[in-house]
């Protein structure tokens, strides 16, 4: 007898995984071929976009998370998840802010998405008492 197993309530549907996927594809391929002030200036360019509400961003976050090929060679981290997020959220024909930041003792940097309603992404762990200054905000 075969038993199905319902979704995880909160998992990301299809068209928000394809958007992800498609979003992270652009991600890696501007990470690869693209200096930093590329990037920043492509999402720079999305500034006229309406801005995005945090529980969509949210959920584009947790898809771009959700289809991260785990065949893949190379780093796929904070900037990589967060500039995928951000460009999903475009393909949605929204915005949302790219953040990058940085913290002292340890020395770390970190890269996640703001909205009006507050950063999506930006995990302290166990930073919450040294958290991170933001450097560079687009758009």
């Amino acid at each position: 007898m075969t038993q199905m197993v319902p979704a995880p309530l909160n998992a990301p549907t299809v068209t928000e995984r394809t958007t992800a996927a498609v979003g992270l594809a652009l991600s890696l391929t501007f990470h690869h071929l693209l200096p930093l002030r590329h990037r920043v200036a492509a999402v720079r360019a999305l500034r006229r976009l309406p801005a995005a509400r945090r529980e969509q961003v949210a959920r584009l976050d947790t898809a771009v998370r959700y289809v991260i090929p785990s065949w893949w060679p190379g780093r796929i981290a904070c900037m990589e998840i967060s500039l995928a997020t951000v460009l999903a959220t475009a393909l949605t024909g929204h915005r949302a802010s790219w953040a990058l930041g940085a913290r002292r003792l340890p020395d770390a940097a970190h890269a996640w998405v703001d909205t009006a309603e507050g950063p999506v992404g930006h995990d302290t762990g166990d930073g919450a008492d040294r958290p991170y200054t933001r450097v560079l905000s687009v758009p």
